[in-house]
């Protein structure tokens, strides 16, 4: 049986389309899912537009923040069957003998590939996934939302996991995307003071954490807020747009001593000195992706109330639309869109 899917299909911009594909087949230890929505990443953008920096097994179908139910159980997998509500992990294939993978770290492993670039995603009627990639989708928790559990889990394994922040902390979030509004979110749940910082350009996705969130946001110049407390700075400052300027703020606004988290991506050389990293004796560190734990305590979250992400959705479209859902996250009209298989 075939089924449409969007396919990302070669390294050019704009090589992306809907394609009729084979259903995938499983096999022992994976399961069937129908799609029930799948979330619309920045990372997509990035490939459709080939302004990524992550290597890319074309043809691959797109999409790696999804929810859906169980159709169908593959022989090895327990505990699953079919009808069930489900989110998934992204990290599609591990070696799980592996030193990191070992120690519950599998998302850096060196070996992962994950959905949407290494292996078909889930921008389709039906995906393929590892039965140990699965987690319960809450009583009560929409289906749209759950599937935006993944870059919930980015945000949280970024403040909570890799930052030192402290109840009170000064904490200045850099760039408007759903990845730093969550991160902004993350950290007034921790007890931070927080700012969200854009541009001018960025106005609706700035109106978006304020208003739906409560977050303070600031277009243009920061030092004003960061230094307010003492002159010194911030105490973290999150870096979630990823280019060369945004490290290079992040640097100047955190106080000595304090701390930088680099969860954005950006391909480009950064063309500045760090020095300023070593003389004020700041760490620097990175955030990538999440694990297990990470999930179920997000999922939790998500479940209890304590946040939504119903704010950040603009719209849902069906997949002969993915042109007008990607366009929309790309122009900032929306900050996040959503795909409904079938909908």
């Amino acid at each position: 049986m075939s089924q449409p899917a969007i396919i990302n299909f070669a390294p050019e911009a704009g090589s992306v389309e809907l394609r009729e594909v084979p259903r995938p087949d499983i096999g022992e230890g994976e399961i069937l899912m129908k799609v029930g929505a799948v979330g619309v990443c920045g990372s997509d953008l990035h490939q459709w537009q080939s302004s990524h920096s992550w290597p890319v097994n074309y043809p691959v179908v797109l999409g790696h923040e999804f929810g859906g139910v169980v159709a169908a159980v593959g022989k090895g997998v327990d505990g699953w069957a079919p009808g069930e509500r489900a989110v998934s992990e992204t990290a599609a294939i591990i070696n799980e003998d592996s030193p990191m993978s070992r120690r519950g770290l599998y998302n850096l492993d060196a070996d992962r590939k994950g959905f949407g670039y290494g292996v078909d995603g889930a921008m389709a009627e039906y995906v393929k996934v590892p039965g140990r990639c699965l987690h319960r989708i809450p009583e009560g928790l929409q289906t749209e939302h759950a599937a935006l559990t993944e870059p919930c889990c980015v945000a949280y394994n970024a403040m909570v996991h890799n930052t030192r922040m402290e109840p009170g902390d000064r904490v200045l979030v850099i760039g408007p995307g759903t990845i730093g509004i969550l991160c902004a979110v993350i950290a007034k749940l921790r007890g931070g003071e927080v700012c969200l910082l854009g541009r001018d350009e960025d106005a609706g996705r700035l109106a978006v954490a304020r208003e739906g969130y409560g977050v303070e946001v600031l277009s243009g110049d920061a030092g004003q807020w960061a230094r307010q407390r003492d002159g010194l700075g911030a105490d973290v400052v999150v870096d979630a747009a990823g280019v060369s300027q945004t490290l290079k703020t992040a640097i100047e606004l955190v106080r000595p001593a304090g701390w930088v988290t680099k969860v954005g991506w950006g391909p480009q050389p950064l063309g500045f000195s760090v020095d300023a990293l070593v003389q004020k004796n700041v760490t620097l560190q990175g955030s990538f992706s999440h694990n297990w734990p990470v999930w179920e305590r997000v999922l939790h979250l998500l479940g209890s109330g304590a946040f939504s992400v119903a704010p950040l959705i603009g719209g849902a479209w069906g997949l002969e639309d993915w042109d007008v859902a990607f366009e929309a996250m790309h122009s900032g009209k929306v900050v996040k869109s959503v795909l409904v298989p079938g909908g």
